[in-house]
């Protein structure tokens, strides 16, 4: 038991709350505690009843079962593999830009959610997390199951339909893709490698209550100089592309 104890200490710890949630909550619903139905997130009893709870319980939840149990645990530990690579890496020592990016992520699930009559949202989020990680990793060579090889970039989509095979649905996943996108686009690709505006940014309250370790809270680089308007240029800093850091082979721990 120390051991275990030991290994859930040394997560980190923005993932280790949202991991510790995902079993948690999971487990009261199994066992009766509170009825599942309380739980997912049903556009009437958020609007009309204002059962605001449920926006972060369906995105907790998991209904485990004997049909659904594997996929669960596949889910999971793609939550923590990713989303520990993810705060480890891209956000080292940003607490506060890795919880926006958590944040809007959600927000965005959330919404689709609601307009989709979606009940559950674990997934969605976890895929979201899993792009991200695989579009700043996107030319690092990972393995897969039977020794197969690709470029991280292809990963969300292998899992797509790794996911449906197992039992998922398409969509979960999809949305999970599109919603990393979105967050990927808007932070990084638009504003640093196409030198638009920067339409996202962490709000300072969050820098507040979760403090940078190190410089650079404000962002992850600058646009290419030849990409930026020309009164940028006179007198600015180089730019250049972002390094986006080593990238993980699947399944290391």
């Amino acid at each position: 038991m120390s051991d275990i104890g030991d290994w859930f200490k040394s997560i980190p710890f923005i993932t280790r709350y949202w991991f510790a949630g995902s079993i948690i909550v999971p487990l009261i619903g199994k066992l009766g505690l509170i009825s599942p139905m309380y739980l997912v997130l049903w556009p009437d009893a958020f609007f009309q009843k204002f059962q605001i709870w449920r926006p972060v319980s369906s995105t907790l939840y998991f209904p485990v079962g004997p049909g659904t149990g594997f996929l669960y645990l596949v889910n999971l530990y793609f939550l923590y593999q990713y989303s520990t690579r993810l705060e480890t890496g891209a956000f080292d020592g940003r607490p506060a830009d890795y919880i926006f990016m958590l944040l809007f992520n959600w927000i965005c699930i959330v919404i689709t959610g609601l307009m989709m009559d979606m009940q559950l949202l674990m997934i969605p989020l976890i895929m979201s997390v899993l792009y991200v990680w695989a579009q700043l990793n996107r030319d690092m060579i990972v393995s897969f199951w039977f020794g197969t090889r690709f470029k991280a970039c292809y990963l969300p989509w292998v899992i797509l339909g790794f996911n449906y095979i197992i039992g998922g649905s398409v969509v979960n996943e999809l949305i999970g893709n599109l919603v990393g996108h979105l967050y990927f686009f808007l932070m990084f690709k638009y504003p640093m490698d196409l030198g638009g505006r920067a339409f996202l940014s962490t709000p300072q309250f969050l820098y507040r209550f979760f403090p940078s370790r190190r410089g650079g809270v404000s962002g992850f680089g600058v646009p290419p100089p030849s990409r930026r308007p020309p009164a940028q240029d006179q007198g600015g800093v180089g730019g250049g592309r972002h390094n986006w850091g080593q990238g993980f082979r699947l399944g290391d721990e």
